[in-house]
């Protein structure tokens, strides 16, 4: 195997023509002789330059609209002929066939057509055969051919070319060929994952998973550990698809914990007022509603005013000056917002450090999603949790019933505990988190730190006893004891909602009775590992 290897011959077959004609007109000045297919030898025929038909390489016409014409062993034998190797040199001289040096090829625009929400026939009709096909053959025989898919890669070939006097060296060759790889992968990913959609296959035999590199992240959850982040090309709302306007490169922590606070604020319809989540290594310190973006920030932050310091703020209305000027009194990491407005970028300007995130919408709470996690030698696959509870979902179990401000509490409460990491309890008065237990082995340890945490707001706002005398309370699964329960009421709760579902349902709402606590049920709960 020879390391550099000349380039004289390029096939060039692509559905995007970003940068086609440049970089086919350089490559044509380095005497490389162009071949091409359908639409891409009409634009670099357009464009003057010299461009011979498949076609006419092959003996056949494009056929069946278009769905044979690179599937030969004209073409393929190009690609595929091991140079150092006299048995195919010999079947390429009996045969007419001439090697090709380079392919350029990038599919046809499947995850588009899919993301446009195209008809099933038009779907089909966007997969791509030929240029896989070529893809796989040009990268098997990397030792002798260059195979480009991406359009990034345009300038990194002709640089390569540069330094090396129209050649390309082995390592790049390689570098295109693992590129090439995944991206057939990623595309047949796109293909399969679809086609599982469409047929109502919830579980296939096989799944596999694909991305995009984002960026190259410093280090991952700790500085020994490397990391990246990668798109899906879902396009959701949130930090993936966030413009950054200030601030240094998000971390790992950064993105995770970005991520948890978008997805939570989106639970909140701005339509009904603002949001915000305030949250720390991937839990939530601090939620409310206001009157105005600032009022929610100030009770978000009061919930839990040390916790919140470095943490991830999250609105789910557009930043606003006033709420800008409330942030910055302390440090806070990051901030992702629906928009910014001119004044509150100047304010935050002036923290060179803090990072500002907008994104063109929220996403979509109830949009299906897949959620997965690896294993030591597998990957658990669910549907992402949706579930959502309105009032007309709620039983009432005890002789006591909830008021109407108290149900919107209840609700309020139940929102954030779907998004606090089991065992989860969550205290909430005046559409404001007032306590978090959090992340706990047992329910009741839970629900002492969510009212530890009412006692520390209630010294840190100087306030005559604790908010959680009178507040609601979550729990985002059922208790399967009285105790937690009980250690609610002890912190002065006056009412609950949970799941409901436990063995010793009927002891825990006799508890309640006597507690005089108000109880209803969701008969949906919220774990989250």
């Amino acid at each position: 195997m020879t390391d550099i290897q000349p380039l004289r011959r390029a096939l060039l077959s692509v559905s995007d023509k970003t940068g086609l004609i440049d970089l086919a007109r350089a490559l044509e000045a380095r005497g490389v002789e162009l071949l091409s297919t359908g639409g891409t030898a009409a634009a670099i025929r357009a464009a003057g330059l010299p461009v011979k038909d498949v076609a006419e390489i092959t003996g056949f016409p494009e056929m069946m609209d278009g769905r044979v014409k690179t599937l030969h062993p004209m073409v393929h034998g190009g690609l595929l002929a091991l140079r150092d190797n006299a048995e195919h040199q010999g079947a390429m001289e009996q045969h007419g066939i001439s090697p090709i040096d380079l392919l350029v090829v990038n599919l046809y625009p499947f995850e588009a057509t899919v993301a446009r929400g195209a008809d099933y026939d038009e779907v089909i009709e966007n997969i791509d055969i030929g240029g896989p096909a070529m893809i796989r053959a040009a990268a098997k025989n990397h030792a002798f051919v260059n195979v480009v898919v991406d359009v990034a890669d345009y300038d990194a070939l002709l640089a390569e070319l540069e330094g090396n006097a129209g050649e390309t060296s082995l390592a790049f060759r390689q570098r295109l060929a693992q590129t090439a790889y995944a991206r057939t992968a990623a595309y047949d990913t796109a293909v399969s994952t679809w086609m599982a959609g469409a047929i109502g296959e919830a579980a296939p035999r096989r799944r596999s998973f694909a991305g995009e590199i984002a960026q190259t992240l410093r280090y991952g959850e700790n500085p020994h550990q490397s990391a990246a982040f990668y798109l899906d090309g879902s396009n959701r709302p949130g930090v993936a698809t966030a413009q950054q306007l200030q601030g240094k490169e998000l971390s790992y922590n950064n993105i995770n914990d970005t991520d948890a606070a978008f997805e939570l604020v989106a639970e909140f319809d701005p339509a009904s007022g603002p949001a915000v989540a305030i949250i720390k290594h991937a839990n939530p310190c601090g939620v409310a509603r206001g009157a105005t973006l600032a009022e929610a920030y100030t009770k978000a932050y009061d919930c839990d005013r040390t916790s919140a310091f470095g943490g991830i703020v999250a609105l789910n209305q557009p930043l606003d000056a006033a709420t800008a000027e409330e942030i910055v009194k302390i440090f806070t990491e990051v901030v992702i917002a629906p928009g910014a407005s001119d004044e509150a970028r100047a304010i935050f300007a002036a923290k060179k450090n803090l990072r500002l995130l907008v994104t063109d919408g929220l996403p979509n709470p109830q949009a299906p999603q897949l959620a997965y996690r690896q294993v030591a030698g597998g990957m658990l696959v669910q549907d992402k949790d949706v579930g959502h509870i309105d009032i007309a979902d709620l039983q009432v179990v005890t002789k006591a019933a909830p008021s109407d401000a108290q149900l919107a509490d209840l609700l309020f409460a139940w929102t954030v505990a779907k998004h606090v990491k089991s065992n989860a309890i969550v205290y909430v008065k005046d559409q404001a988190t007032v306590g978090i237990g959090a992340g706990q082995m047992s329910r009741v340890d839970s629900s002492r730190i969510a009212a530890r945490k009412a006692e520390d707001m209630a010294e840190a706002l100087g306030l005559p006893e604790s908010p959680a005398k009178g507040a609601v309370v979550a729990s985002d699964a059922f208790f399967p004891f009285a105790d937690g329960l009980l250690a609610a009421a002890a912190a002065g709760a006056v009412a609950v909602v949970q799941p409901g579902g436990s063995m010793r349902d009927a002891d825990v709402i006799t508890a309640a009775d006597e507690a005089g606590l108000a109880m209803v049920l969701t008969g949906m709960r919220h774990f989250r590992h």
